[in-house]
């Protein structure tokens, strides 16, 4: 019973963070029905952003790490905003074959340029908080994964009043559900756009500081999996609806933490591609997704 409640505590740790990427690609596709492929490379950035941001700040300490976390996340914010303004807003009328082809050229783009800029070895990722062990029960608990708790509940949190309880959240709304009428209504579009792209942005960028914590060993390729699964994670919970993509993260952690605990560990990777198989076959729409016809 306790290595089966360590691994819950182990899984929720792992779910936040892909639940925090998940959101990202959640909010571009529910405003531009498009994925930004490129997004798990962002996630790579706040990381690297935390690495060279942490020697400068004295990291160690709850102080110079949470200047660290808001560090990554501003630089994710404003990295996000100009590829939206540089690659993607020339192409809003054209075909969504040449957005998601855009989208992976710039997702190579920025690895192979975190391989020339950063070096293609790994690198150890500097301690940014304290660290302690905690023992409940016979449970585990190391800080990280409570900072991870803490600042994943935090962040949804403010992602929730911004999008529910904000004028520009209402925007968003709009924007998701019928761009032409926003923009009859008054609503500049294009700046909710770069809005929405810097608010994922700058989560992926919190989700790349909260990985590199618990996993500390970072290079230009360790967005790779962990965005591709982030996506199986928004399809699971539903594409476009964001409590969706909070669950499916949660989800796709707690699935991946069993199997690592089992004879087929092995298989872990493979597991979160086996569920989007099945989602897309039985339910493509998500758990929480909503059927929709739609016209071509």
């Amino acid at each position: 019973m306790t290595e089966f409640l360590q691994q819950i505590v182990n899984g929720v740790s792992l779910g936040a963070i892909y639940a925090l990427i998940a959101l990202g690609y959640t909010m571009v596709y529910g405003v531009l029905r498009f994925i930004n492929f490129a997004h798990s490379d962002v996630f790579m950035i706040g990381a690297y952003v935390g690495f060279y941001v942490a020697p400068r700040v004295g990291a160690g300490s709850v102080l110079g790490g949470l200047v660290v976390l808001l560090a990554a996340m501003g630089v994710c914010a404003l990295l996000g905003m100009t590829i939206e303004k540089l690659a993607y807003k020339p192409l809003r009328k054209r075909s969504t074959l040449t957005v998601l082809i855009t989208a992976i050229g710039v997702s190579l783009l920025l690895q192979n340029a975190g391989q020339k800029i950063f070096g293609a070895n790994p690198k150890p990722f500097p301690r940014l908080f304290p660290e302690h062990q905690f023992l409940f029960e016979g449970l585990t608990v190391s800080s990280n994964q409570l900072i991870v708790w803490v600042v994943t509940i935090v962040l949804l949190g403010t992602l929730h009043y911004i999008v529910h309880r904000t004028r520009i959240g209402t925007a968003m709304r709009a924007v998701s559900f019928n761009a032409t009428a926003a923009s009859l209504m008054g609503i500049n579009n294009d700046w909710i756009i770069s809005f929405t792209f810097a608010l994922g942005s700058a989560l992926a960028g919190a989700g790349g500081i909260l990985y590199a914590m618990n996993y500390p060993s970072i290079d230009p390729l360790m967005g790779t999996l962990p965005g591709l699964k982030a996506f199986v994670a928004a399809v699971l919970g539903g594409i476009g609806n964001l409590p969706g993509a909070a669950l499916g993260g949660m989800l796709i952690g707690l699935i991946e933490t069993w199997v690592s605990s089992t004879r087929a560990s092995t298989l872990r990777d493979a597991v979160a591609f086996a569920i989007l198989i099945v989602i897309l076959l039985f339910r493509p729409s998500g758990i929480l997704g909503k059927h929709q016809v739609e016209k071509v």
